[in-house]
């Protein structure tokens, strides 16, 4: 024994500190997995398919039904009402479907049915697409092909995912060219399906739910939030005339691509339309992505505006510069609502502080009107 002991303490000194380390994280956890291997019993986690719909999730859908079940307004019909909510349809929504479907509601079996014949029909215009794509032969003009697809309208989520799908398949069968070929096309065309996007801020909050990596998404956030220099000069009158004076126009200050402010908003917005929308099993519904990157913006926007003054602080500065910050009257406009009030600047309907003679539009009112 004492032989054994004294071939164990040399072992133990030749190893090196990262083998200590392991070895200990080894000794610490090798108790605690065999308790949770015990407690499970062996058995496989369910996947979101084989869960149980619960009651919050029932309610969580109960808007979206209204919307989408009868009766319907006037022109309407069960078809055309898919086709306009149609992303909206995401696996737990057809879940609870499904589930109504199942107890003998013929609505809901309904509109089951006509979302599958809509889906069909997106499937077979992707299918169709991707033809065309591929028939221009070379890459670069398949890259060309599918940004004429989006100017046109056409680029949607079952044709992403008919890209993806043929991607996974070329590197299932080993074809690493026409797997990296696909994947190529559908980064293009996620790229050029943002160019088309509304606003910036929608284009930027794609992008972050598309990266996986924080450090990415704190990347693509810099970038946007970051003021830049105007690189043309506007074209203002005042501008024009020192022009024509032979003076230098004046420039516009830096702004970023993306306010935060706007930013922040915009996915307020999402969250009330889409927040329960389930895009992603591993990284949860979209409300908790988009908390997510929400707390990655405000941290990024601090970094770069700094924090948000306190109330007394913003009227110190207001009484010595004469101005206040968009971001800082952001900030006391949501502690305004925090305390149940309203801030002068954010209210329609206080007509108050109009000048005299003046309506809201700022037009001057003649005769009493």
């Amino acid at each position: 024994r004492i032989a054994a002991a004294e071939a164990e303490m040399e072992k133990g000194r030749a190893m090196s500190g990262s083998d200590v380390l392991r070895k200990a994280a080894a000794v610490d956890t090798a108790g605690v997995d065999k308790i949770v291997q015990e407690q499970s019993g062996g058995e496989k986690k369910k996947t979101f398919y084989e869960t149980d719909l619960t009651p919050e999730i029932r309610m969580s859908y109960e808007d979206m039904c209204k919307n989408v079940l009868p009766p319907y307004k006037a022109g309407e019909t069960v078809a055309t009402v898919v086709f306009n909510h149609y992303d909206q349809f995401d696996a737990q929504f057809i879940k609870v479907l499904n589930e109504r479907a199942q107890n003998g509601d013929a609505d809901s079996q309904a509109v089951l049915g006509a979302l599958a014949e809509e889906q069909q029909k997106r499937v077979n215009a992707a299918t169709m697409a991707l033809k065309e794509v591929l028939a221009q032969g070379e890459p670069m003009r398949m890259e060309g092909s599918i940004v004429k697809l989006a100017k046109e309208g056409r680029i949607d989520e079952p044709f992403l995912l008919l890209l993806e799908a043929n991607a996974e398949q070329a590197k299932a069968a080993g074809a690493t060219g026409p797997a990296e070929l696909m994947t190529r096309l559908r980064k293009r065309a996620m790229q050029e399906k943002d160019k088309q996007s509304a606003t910036r801020e929608i284009k930027l909050l794609r992008q972050l739910l598309r990266e996986s990596n924080s450090s990415e998404r704190e990347k693509l956030l810099t970038d946007a939030f970051t003021p830049k220099e105007a690189l043309i000069v506007p074209g203002t009158a005042a501008n024009a005339a020192k022009a024509i004076d032979g003076e230098a126009p004046e420039q516009e200050k830096p702004m970023p691509e993306v306010p935060p402010p706007d930013f922040i908003n915009c996915c307020k917005a999402v969250l009330l339309n889409f927040g329960n929308l389930n895009i992603d099993e591993e990284r949860g519904d979209l409300a908790t992505q988009i908390k997510l990157i929400a707390s990655e913006a405000e941290v990024v926007a601090t970094r770069i505006y700094g924090q948000g003054m306190t109330a007394k602080e913003q009227q110190d500065r207001a009484w010595k510069e004469q101005t206040t910050s968009i971001f800082d009257l952001e900030t006391l406009e949501i502690e305004a609502e925090r305390r149940g009030e309203v801030a002068p600047w954010a209210n329609p309907d206080a007509n108050d502080d109009l000048i005299p003679g003046f309506g809201p539009d700022g037009k001057m009112q003649i005769g009493g009107t």
